[in-house]
């Protein structure tokens, strides 16, 4: 019986997320959603269970509404790691969810680390 693309998806995010969790307990999590028009990541308190600051390729201000490449990739990055300074986090660990770790979530992930984000 074969496997289907999504099971496959959900069964690796899980494993990710369960081995994050136990190495940084503690620490923020930055989490990132990549879909076929857009990216966005959030800021998230796993403790409390709040988000703590969010960024999205949606939002017009930034410049790139319904663009999902690279480029969309380094600015929603840049975004979330400034938005990370305000709310009083310097570091949180990635969470790439399902996602391998190439093309747009490297980008958002070094961007935010160029902007200063200790993940």
């Amino acid at each position: 019986m074969a496997t289907s693309k999504r099971s496959l998806f959900l069964k690796r995010r899980q494993r990710v997320r369960s081995k994050l969790r136990a190495v940084n307990a503690g620490r923020m999590r930055l989490s990132i959603h990549r879909s076929s028009k857009n990216i966005s990541a959030q800021l998230i308190d796993d403790v409390s269970g709040v988000t703590l600051a969010s960024a999205s390729s949606l939002e017009k201000d930034l410049g790139v509404v319904g663009k999902n490449n690279i480029d969309a990739a380094r600015i929603v990055g840049t975004a979330i790691a400034e938005r990370a300074k305000k709310a009083g986090v310097d570091a949180a660990y990635f969470d790439r969810g399902g996602f391998l770790f190439h093309g747009k979530v490297k980008a958002l992930a070094d961007a935010a680390r160029e902007a200063g984000l200790n993940i």
